[in-house]
């Protein structure tokens, strides 16, 4: 009989990465994916550590299927990535019914994990090395995933794909979880990331998003040289059937003058970059360890300005920070009026165990003002990207389009004219009346409205004219 798996992705791009790795490994081990818990022999959770919440909603998750595993004891659940590395045992004694927990470097083991259990060798656990339990390069192999294997159905569009150009992180933000979650700060081989782009683009992919935690950091020494991601996307923008290039996350300190004018110059890379800020106060960011000052941080963006003055830009901030002041807040605020961001996720700082701010600063920020810090500053950021979007009203973009919205999922399914939705080589968010049909192509569409998130507009038609006989 056909083994079935149903996976709960939350989190990142690198988890929606990770779970269509696992997806495709597992199907070469005959499994069929299914969408409901209930239809299925295995049951993944594909989890994220950033915040407190995602964790929360995991564990409640996780508690509503204690009834389903006691009526079917044959079932299989896993917790798989960053809240697995980090809680590890601690995920067994919360959801003693558990059968694996697998970090996000050790996805691999899986299907030998499920044959360990089906072998009546209990519950299983593969998880990294912590960063001082080895050699770094040891511990660094210990975090290194599996990228080559790809399945198409489990991307959001099977001609829109993630690439992995780099694992882990070593700038040691002291709110952050993921250096030690996800590992050293290592870069891939340009040769395998360059295959593995071929293939994506022989499936049929057309736009590419090359992830890193800070993937503007990346580096890769061989004996043939150092390549940095400038080379990477000059190699990468050659490649036939590729037409857009996005990268994500940036690191302010690495936006280099180089990279810009690459971005610049290589028409396929969208001049779309998010570059995560998180305060707009130096005492903040130096509480943080962000490793940069307010005042580098307006330098970078004027040298974008300057380079690439029609690029979109993005950022995160974090309010509540342990200290943060009513006057630090108001940075912030100044920040986003100043930088006008096309748009910002904006969290409430939660302590995060294993990192430094909870070992050495005070949660100090009441909630109630965590709150009402967040809900101000996101009104401030919607009306400055409504107003950025405004200046669009009128013009004409070019849409890839990604199928139909959320809005047209409830329309009929033969419906001939529904709500259609893509984006901008801005990364920008157009909605339209058009087709089903139209998914995949890149299509002109007249922007008619705005709103703070989305560009509204109809399908740009070329006018036939009768010149007759």
């Amino acid at each position: 009989m056909t083994k079935t798996v149903y996976i709960k992705t939350v989190g990142c791009q690198m988890n929606v990465l990770d779970s269509e790795m696992v997806i495709a490994d597992l199907k070469r081990n005959g499994y069929e994916v299914v969408d409901t818990p209930d239809a299925a022999d295995l049951l993944l959770y594909n989890t994220c550590s950033i915040r407190e919440q995602a964790e929360e909603k995991t564990y409640s998750a996780l508690g509503k299927l204690r009834d389903t595993k006691d009526r079917n004891p044959e079932k299989k659940i896993g917790v798989l990535g960053c809240m697995a590395q980090k809680d590890q045992e601690v995920i067994f004694r919360r959801a003693p019914f558990v059968d694996m927990v697998v970090g996000p470097g050790q996805l691999h083991a899986l299907p030998q994990l499920i044959t360990n259990i089906d072998s009546g060798e209990g519950r299983q656990m593969a998880v990294s090395l912590g960063r001082t339990e080895g050699k770094q390069a040891v511990v660094a192999r210990s975090h290194e995933t599996f990228d080559p294997l790809r399945d198409p159905s489990m991307r959001p569009t099977p001609f829109q794909a993630y690439l992995r150009i780099q694992i882990g992180c070593d700038k040691f933000c002291t709110y952050c979880v993921v250096p030690n979650t996800r590992g050293p700060e290592q870069g891939r081989s340009p040769v395998e990331i360059l295959s593995e782009a071929r293939v994506l683009a022989e499936q049929g992919c057309r736009e590419i998003t090359l992830l890193g935690q800070t993937v503007n950091s990346y580096r890769h020494r061989s004996e043939d040289g150092e390549t940095d991601l400038a080379g990477l996307l000059e190699q990468l923008h050659e490649i036939d059937g590729i037409e857009r290039l996005k990268f994500v996350t940036n690191y302010p300190k690495d936006m280099t003058e180089r990279l810009l004018t690459t971005v610049r110059d290589l028409p396929k890379c969208s001049p779309y970059l998010h570059v995560p800020a998180q305060s707009g106060s130096d005492a903040v960011l130096k509480r943080m360890k962000r490793g940069y000052t307010v005042g580098q941080y307006m330098d970078m963006f004027e040298r974008i300005e300057s380079i690439l003055p029609e690029a979109a830009v993005s950022s995160d901030f974090i309010v509540g920070f342990c200290g943060e002041t009513d006057e630090d807040f108001q940075k912030s605020v100044d920040m986003i009026e100043r930088c006008r961001f096309k748009n910002s996720f904006i969290f409430q700082y939660s302590v995060r165990g294993g990192t430094k701010a909870a070992e050495r600063l005070e949660d100090d920020v009441p909630r109630e003002v965590k709150a009402q810090r967040n809900n101000e500053l996101l009104a401030v950021q919607n009306r400055v990207a409504k107003e950025g979007n405004e200046k669009l009203r009128g013009t004409t973009v070019q849409v890839l389009v990604e199928g139909p919205s959320k809005k047209a999922g409830k329309a009929d399914e033969d419906s001939s004219i529904v709500q259609m939705t893509g984006r901008t080589h801005c990364d920008r968010i157009v909605v339209f009346d058009g087709n089903r049909r139209q998914a995949r192509q890149l299509l002109d569409v007249h922007v008619d409205d705005v709103t703070s998130h989305t560009l509204i507009g109809r399908v740009r038609t070329v006018e036939l004219v009768s010149i007759g006989l």
